[in-house]
């Protein structure tokens, strides 16, 4: 809790119980903080949030006179971090805070880290929510607002955590969630065009995504890719942390990957690091994820002693990625959150490596998301599969049909069907299925929702999946 006065420099000295953005979430005594979405105007529902008890509002707008204290400001978005920093006493600052940035990987690097740290110590924030060994919780956006984010900083070192290893999305950045937050670390796997929809122009998702290295502290260091050639030098010359460590298969990098071999349920590794050589075995697969794990043993080893991380590399287990669906049938089925172009072709060019049979894809693209994209994916489903359903996948308000249309623009072979529902797509795609041949469902990972028109319908493709095979 906290009062007014020491939230505002005002006299006011009613005390705040809480600060919240959205009416419904308002209980007794909270401020109101009216902050501008990119839909939404918060001014709308002031009140609605006293009718629910608020306790105060803060607003950057006449709205005239109230049965409660009004604060107004310049810009309520503005000051939205250092507001919620000082009611939290500052959290952040008794924390070492890791990022982890890049077009794809963020989440799979993340919790990597986490696991190597230990979740007993380190908490995660990402895609897949945010938690540590003592919860795990959902969240709505992979870097959260700072209504959200601070308040998860004081779970964390409620729970004992000492490290928190965070996904920071490009968006974040443009929507302005983390100005008031600096770095201990940050790491960066790769960069290809993604989110134009939100910035327009690649040179602009750049600079949001070097904006992650311009905050690094500068006693901190800089964990990059040199393999990646559009994204290292731009993150090099961007980062305010002297030390730059790099990795990739170059004997030039701090961590070479000197070469590792894949199977459908493994991959074993070989590296080399200070000097010295190392030999693991990672239950993930794919040559995307030797890059991810060197990139967190990497991070993870600047914190903790080495041989722990190695160690820890046995417990990895990332949700929604390479999630293999076995129901005793005698045909691979994956699940996997894979949606960019990059993504969708590392995974089936890897899949192509692994089956004697066909390959089989679901997958479909977001709404009133990155249309650009939706053709360069769709052709590349088309070109490395043998057959391919295309579907909704969180359609919003646009219709799903035109999003499909899309994504067919550019297929030269005659190997898809198009299949709106996408319950019914993953049925379709189940029953074809023959010994030997892999299914893969994109886009989704652990979702548990599909978004249609406003509405939030629970949607998960595992679950479907599993139900349909017990059906065949």
């Amino acid at each position: 809790m906290k009062k007014l006065n020491e939230l505002f420099n005002i006299e006011n000295d009613t005390v705040i119980t809480g600060i919240k953005t959205n009416s419904r979430d308002v209980t007794k005594g909270d401020l109101f903080l009216c902050t501008m979405g990119v839909k939404v105007d918060r001014h709308d529902y002031i009140d609605d949030a006293i009718s629910r008890g608020a306790g105060a509002i803060c607003v950057s707008k006449d709205v005239g006179s109230k049965s409660v204290p009004i604060i107004k400001v310049k810009d309520t978005n503005d000051i939205a971090p250092a507001l919620f920093q000082r009611f939290y006493d500052h959290p952040e600052d008794k924390l070492t805070i890791i990022s982890v940035g890049g077009t794809d990987g963020k989440t799979s690097t993340a919790t990597i880290i986490q696991t190597l740290m230990g979740d007993d110590i380190c908490g995660y924030i990402g895609t897949n929510g945010y938690g540590c060994a003592e919860f795990f919780k959902d969240t709505n956006n992979t870097t959260p607002d700072s209504d959200k984010l601070y308040g998860y900083f004081q779970e964390f070192l409620d729970a004992g955590c000492k490290y928190v290893v965070m996904e920071t999305s490009s968006e974040a950045f443009f929507r302005n969630r983390l100005d008031y937050l600096s770095f201990d670390s940050g790491v960066f796997t790769n960069i290809t065009s993604e989110h134009l929809n939100t910035h327009k122009t690649f040179e602009n998702y750049l600079f949001c995504k070097q904006q992650q290295f311009r905050k690094i502290k500068s006693a901190g260091f800089a964990v990059l890719n040199k393999d990646d050639e559009k994204s290292y030098l731009p993150m090099k010359s961007a980062s305010n942390a002297k030390l730059i460590l790099t990795y990739g298969k170059g004997d030039d990098n701090d961590l070479v990957i000197k070469s590792f071999s894949c199977s459908p349920t493994r991959t074993e590794i070989a590296f080399a690091y200070g000097g010295t050589s190392y030999e693991v075995i990672s239950p993930l697969v794919g040559d995307f994820n030797v890059y991810n794990l060197a990139a967190a043993v990497l991070t993870a080893s600047r914190y903790v002693p080495l041989d722990k991380c190695l160690r820890n590399i046995s417990k990895i287990n990332i949700p929604g990625r390479y999630d293999v669906i076995d129901e005793g049938q005698d045909f691979t089925v994956v699940v996997d959150y894979a949606h960019t172009p990059n993504g969708v072709y590392r995974l089936l060019s890897f899949a192509r490596t692994l089956v004697s049979g066909r390959i089989i894809t679901v997958i479909g693209q977001a709404g009133e998301r990155d249309a650009g994209k939706r053709r360069t994916v769709g052709k590349i489903v088309s070109d490395y599969s043998d057959l391919c359903f295309f579907c909704y996948e969180d359609p919003r308000n646009e219709d799903p049909v035109s999003i499909i249309n899309d994504m067919i623009q550019d297929i030269e072979k005659d190997n898809y069907t198009i299949i709106v529902d996408r319950e019914e797509a993953i049925k379709a795609g189940l029953n074809i299925a023959e010994s030997g041949d892999m299914v893969l469902i994109l886009g989704k990972g652990v979702d548990r929702y599909e978004t249609i028109g406003n509405e939030k319908i629970p949607f998960n493709d595992e679950e479907k999946v599993k139900e349909a095979l017990k059906s065949i």
